[in-house]
């Protein structure tokens, strides 16, 4: 099978992606981009659900946003290091998938795992470039690839974006994708400890970010980015 993508979203925990991405992959599947998912750690740490739960959850979640590959690098859940060996195991997967964007954690957030996976995924996605680091994946030797860019997706806490997509006719597919983390988001016959997103009201608040986001665009919802280099485009009137 051909492992080629155009986008690769790498993520500290399994619902990171769904949370602050989903929209914007979706809307590139639609476009006829492919589109795969690398997760860190499998979450275990989490005060409700199970490393089983999750798995499951995730399965879900790419069905339904209908992207082409999921790999778990099983990196242990809040004590993963920024290491030599940790650094190699995304170049593989980036040598592997070969994409154009890499979509990444946020650059700091509530939680430590998520500025922790993006200074690590950035510094693998350029070291994936060097063809002096070896690598190989099945038996096969790899060959050296540096994604064109990287972008780091917002999570919990507020970051001024450096741009953000329209994602408004993806909305409700988003709260899908979210929800099928049902150990992890709102059920009210739940017995598991409450935590700060597992309330009902937890989803105003990403539909009240997703607005924010949209509204000087002039667009209902959007997910909000920032850019490790300034983004260029052809002309002024691509820029809304």
């Amino acid at each position: 099978m051909d492992t080629k993508l155009d986008i690769l979203a790498i993520a500290a925990h399994p619902d990171d992606v769904e949370l602050s991405a989903s929209g914007t992959l979706m809307k590139h599947i639609d476009l006829g981009k492919r589109v795969g998912i690398v997760d860190l750690t499998q979450g275990e740490l989490g005060s409700r659900g199970t490393i089983e739960t999750r798995y499951a959850e995730a399965e879900r979640a790419s069905e339904i946003m209908g992207i082409e590959a999921r790999v778990n690098l099983k990196m242990p859940d809040g004590f993963f290091e920024h290491s030599q060996e940790n650094l190699l195991k995304i170049i593989q997967q980036v040598r592997r998938f070969q994409p154009e964007i890499v979509l990444v954690n946020a650059v700091h957030d509530r939680h430590t795992d998520h500025g922790k996976g993006s200074k690590l995924a950035s510094e693998a996605c350029f070291l994936s470039g060097l063809r002096k680091i070896e690598t190989s994946f099945e038996g096969q030797k790899q060959e050296a690839h540096r994604p064109k860019a990287v972008y780091h997706y917002i999570q919990d806490r507020y970051i001024q974006p450096d741009f953000v997509v329209d994602i408004s006719s993806y909305v409700d597919r988003k709260i899908e994708t979210i929800k099928a983390y049902q150990t992890q988001f709102y059920d009210p016959n739940s017995k598991e400890p409450a935590t700060p997103i597992s309330g009902e009201d937890f989803f105003d608040f990403i539909r009240g970010r997703m607005a924010e986001f949209g509204r000087p665009i002039g667009a209902k919802y959007a997910e909000g980015f920032t850019a490790e280099r300034w983004p260029g485009v052809e002309n002024l009137f691509d820029l809304k």
